[in-house]
């Protein structure tokens, strides 16, 4: 029996479909990236142990004889080489710098992936492969790393490795895609193929390709090789396409919901198109004994180790603070905690004793004259920041979560910002996800943008996530993001 014309199109387009879903869907690009750059530090080694025992017939049997097994000095290696990368920002796919702040990046942090190397050889000898050996693999290392992102840069904007994204609605919902995603940066992941009219869409038309579904969704979708649909209709009781999503589903192509669609591409939360239906049915919130369980061990045994290392840096900070204006060293604040419930936040003073005289909390501005000269450096290196490991050890906060705020900002903002206590269903944090993601804020607009990062942080917080989240504040410290 033959086939319709239409029908072996459509196997085709589905065809297709899947072989670009393998391609650029399951195999993430910051997981293949990450692959390829353990490589490059592997081969790096194997050329630098090839040089060094040039005058060998075997140049691995006699590096082993001299140093023992390779692999896992190897596999060691890269792994630090791989943690300094992330340390410094460099997986993430919205970056916003050119390839020469990455360069930079790369520099620094092989400068941090040399200090824990040796901080690793120190503490076990047997993992040491020479300091000849060590500075021509950072040598070709820095060389092969520079191509592969160059290389990376310049292809993870070409259209293969996209997700052909089609959007079934063209009214107020799909036109905030356009309004949260407007960035070259932030549409790396995907490419909208065009907009389909839905019954019930207001007159706010989003900028785009606009398509008729007179043949149908499901024959429209195969035929533009459609990998997801999102759904952002202004009114779903008007003619929601039910059938035709459900066998597009079928077929493999993906079915996302507008909210869940821009909470994955963002990484935050969309509070003003949020309804509460969408929370209580959307997955996360992942509040079991075994996670509670991991993350207080994770922040005891951090915080021992963090006040170790940075005692010196504390105590000259405490000096420093002490004689300039011999005044209080430590500034005690009044902060809401999990669950609403208040608790005294330390950290280093670093505004002047009279900053609030009046007793008013005040929202702290871009080079507020309240900051003293040693405060605006332990500021901007966040060392004032911490004195707060003694409130992550008491259990008031965690080294992740959602900042604390004082108790009459959040009731200002409580009223004001939708779904704002939320955010104290965790413990609060050191740093948090918000803080990563988003610059300094200090007013009511502000509080809204970071709420939304603090909600998708509630949602999704996990170990992985945390210590991501640290990493990332390696790189805020380093290059003073954010910081007032």
């Amino acid at each position: 029996m033959a086939v319709p014309a239409t029908q072996r199109a459509a196997d085709f387009g589905a065809q297709r479909i899947i072989t670009l879903r393998i391609f650029s869907g399951n195999i993430h690009r910051l997981g293949l990236l990450a692959l390829c750059e353990a490589a490059v530090v592997i081969v790096a080694l194997h050329a630098a142990i090839f040089i060094r025992f040039a005058g060998s017939s075997d140049t691995l049997a006699a590096f082993e004889a001299a140093r023992g097994a390779l692999w896992p000095r190897a596999l060691v290696i890269a792994a630090v080489f791989i943690v300094a990368l992330a340390a410094l920002g460099l997986y993430q796919l919205r970056q916003r710098v050119r390839f020469t702040g990455v360069f930079v990046r790369l520099l620094i942090s092989m400068a941090v992936a040399y200090v824990g190397l040796a901080l690793i050889f120190y503490a076990a000898p047997n993992l040491d492969v020479g300091r000849a050996v060590m500075g021509l693999t950072g040598a070709f290392a820095l060389t092969g790393l520079a191509i592969t992102r160059y290389i990376f840069l310049r292809a993870v904007d070409e259209e293969f490795f996209k997700r052909r994204v089609l959007v079934w609605g063209a009214g107020a919902r799909a036109r905030a895609i356009g309004k949260r995603l407007r960035r070259r940066t932030d549409q790396r992941g995907f490419r909208i193929v065009g907009y389909v009219r839905a019954p019930g869409d207001g007159g706010d038309i989003p900028k785009g390709p606009m398509f008729r579904a007179n043949c149908g969704l499901v024959r429209l979708a195969l035929r533009n090789r459609i990998e997801e649909i999102v759904v952002a209709m202004d009114d779903r009781r008007k003619g929601f396409p039910t059938d035709e999503l459900l066998e597009c589903r079928l077929r493999g192509i993906r079915v996302s919901d507008l909210l869940t669609f821009l909470e994955r591409e963002s990484g935050r939360v969309s509070v003003e198109l949020m309804h509460p239906s969408w929370l209580i049915f959307s997955s996360g919130f992942r509040c079991d004994f075994l996670r509670l369980a991991t993350k207080r061990a994770f922040d005891v045994v951090v915080g021992v180790a963090i006040l170790v290392a940075a005692a010196p840096v504390a105590l000259a900070a405490a000096a420093a603070i002490w004689l300039e204006d011999r005044g209080p060293i430590l500034y005690r604040q009044l902060r809401t905690g999990q669950n609403g419930r208040p608790f005294r936040m330390i950290k280093f003073r670093s505004m002047r004793v009279d900053a609030e005289v009046d007793g008013r909390a005040v929202w702290a501005r871009r080079d507020d004259p309240r900051v003293t000269r040693v405060g605006a450096w332990i500021r901007r290196l966040r060392i004032d920041e911490v004195p707060q490991v003694v409130n992550v050890l008491l259990g008031h906060m965690s080294f992740v979560g959602p900042r604390p705020e004082r108790p009459e900002f959040v009731a200002q903002l409580a009223g004001k910002v939708p779904f704002y206590e939320e955010r104290h269903f965790v413990k609060p944090g050191v740093t948090g996800w918000a803080q990563v993601r988003y610059s300094y804020g200090a007013s009511e607009k502000d509080a809204q943008e970071k709420l939304e990062y603090d909600l998708f942080y509630v949602k999704h917080h996990s170990l992985a996530l945390d210590l991501i989240v640290l990493l990332r504040t390696v790189e805020i410290v380093l290059f003073r993001i954010g910081s007032r």
